[in-house]
């Protein structure tokens, strides 16, 4: 297991996160230009070596109700190897063609399902077939139906 400063000095070496030190002398790290509300992708990372990093929607990784994973027991490559999905995945924007029409299907943690939908240069959540919301960007879409616990099926 990494030491508290090990894990430290690698997170620190990705200069595009952003130190924030919370209580009980915990710290998270932020990525400033991510594209999605979230930004914390170093969730309480502890003296005692414990932490989070966000890890939603990336294969491979078993995250919690918040889409983080925990760290405790991550190499040096495991590490920088999340830290770097983290970043990318905060960093990407599926890029669709004006007219392209796109469907996707999003569920979250209980088995419930919401359909994605763009129409006539909207977003619209669906759930079944009752309009659940609208939106102006494919971002903002995936914003809310992240905030609602919702990953996108594969």
């Amino acid at each position: 297991m990494l030491t508290y400063e090990e894990k430290l000095a690698i997170i620190e070496s990705f200069p595009e996160l952003t130190k924030k030190p919370v209580s009980l002398g915990r710290t998270n790290f932020q990525y400033e230009e991510s594209l999605k509300e979230k930004k914390n992708v170093v969730y309480h990372l502890h003296p005692n070596g414990n932490g989070f990093v966000y890890a939603e929607g990336i294969k491979g990784y078993k995250t919690n109700e918040k889409g983080m994973v925990n760290i405790r027991e991550f190499t040096e490559d495991e590490l920088r190897t999340v830290l770097t999905k983290s970043i990318e995945s905060l960093s990407t924007e599926p890029i669709y063609e004006e007219d392209e029409e796109v469907e996707e299907i999003w569920v979250n943690a209980n088995g419930q399902t919401l359909k994605l939908v763009s129409e006539m240069d909207m977003w619209n959540v669906y759930a079944g077939e009752n309009l659940d919301g609208t939106f102006n960007s494919y971002g903002e879409a995936c914003e809310y139906l992240d905030e609602e616990g919702f990953t996108v099926r594969d």
